[in-house]
């Protein structure tokens, strides 16, 4: 496989998984929005200090506009993490290697394209229909997810498409349990009522599993838990972490690259850097600097990735 087409549906994939985030983090905002509980407070601050490079004062500023803020995150070309910028790159991903992907995966694609820079969706911002519009959206991103999980052959292509998945997920797990986990100084010991966490989990889709599978009263504890550790949840960074080993070995037993006993090793103390952590040593070291150290480490680890398999200067 050309590194060309590599790398396109690397991308196409990691564009597809950031969409899915953005609609899930900005349809929590909108619902807690309209919670007048101290919980449903700055709800839309998370989204814009993930999704968006505004700085604080025009964030302080652009939550009592929810519109604006909509607009911005879904629509304005000058955000590049704006739904809208995102989509239109994972078309042009996708339309490049057309051979490589199934029809209906193309499809999908460019069903969600064209529902963007549908002008509809900018009418639909402003009026009273804007919950129905994320829902939808947000939909097609599982629909995608559906699409590409039923028809794509499990080849080479495959594989890098769900390299770029997972490697996706798990910073983006990453970047909202920090953003969440901030706002109480990092701490695991007091316990925040629940509805605290909504934000966190619901971004997530979290929220339901915790309930089912967390009784104990340590909430802060159990969420931590849940979004680092716990293998059977499949927005953890440890699950992510997982799923990316998996397609990292296949990728290089296929392609038997150059560097890639370097590559292996780098990715092997990344994943034993989680998989073998407790709580015990964060709190020993903190909870910020794990999230830290992961986060730049997996930067790194995608950069050599990309270096040795894309040809990335």
């Amino acid at each position: 496989m050309l590194s060309r087409i590599a790398d396109s549906m690397y991308w196409l994939n990691r564009y597809l998984e950031r969409s899915e985030s953005i609609l899930r983090t900005m349809h929590t905002s909108y619902v807690l929005s309209l919670d007048k509980s101290p919980y449903g407070h700055n709800s839309w601050e998370p989204l814009l200090e993930l999704f968006t490079f505004l700085d604080h004062a025009h964030i302080a500023d652009l939550e009592k506009k929810p519109n604006d803020i909509l607009q911005h995150v879904m629509l304005d070309p000058k955000n590049l993490n704006s739904l809208k910028v995102i989509l239109n790159r994972a078309r042009e991903n996708a339309r490049g290697m057309q051979d490589h992907i199934t029809k209906e995966v193309w499809e999908q694609v460019n069903l969600m394209y064209h529902t963007i820079n549908n002008p509809k969706v900018a009418k639909q911002i402003k009026g009273s229909e804007q919950l129905p519009m994320m829902e939808n959206l947000l939909k097609n991103c599982l629909l995608y997810t559906g699409i590409t999980d039923c028809t794509m052959p499990r080849g080479m292509g495959w594989n890098f498409m769900n390299m770029g998945k997972y490697l996706e997920r798990c910073l983006i797990t990453i970047e909202i349990t920090d953003n969440i986990f901030k706002k109480v100084d990092y701490n695991l010991e007091e316990n925040m009522d629940i509805l605290f966490w909504r934000n966190l989990l619901f971004s997530l889709s979290g929220y339901e599993f915790h309930l089912k599978n967390y009784r104990s009263n340590e909430i802060n504890h159990n969420v931590a838990h849940q979004v680092i550790f716990n293998r059977n949840f499949p927005h953890s960074i440890n699950y992510s972490m997982t799923r990316l080993g998996k397609y990292l070995e296949e990728v290089v037993n296929e392609n038997d690259p150059k560097g890639k006993s370097a590559l292996l090793k780098q990715f092997g103390r990344l994943n034993s850097s989680v998989e073998f952590a407790d709580f015990e040593w964060i709190r020993k070291n903190g909870l910020s600097n794990f999230l830290g150290e992961t986060r730049n480490e997996l930067i790194n680890f995608s950069k050599s990735f990309s270096q040795i398999f894309f040809s990335y200067s």
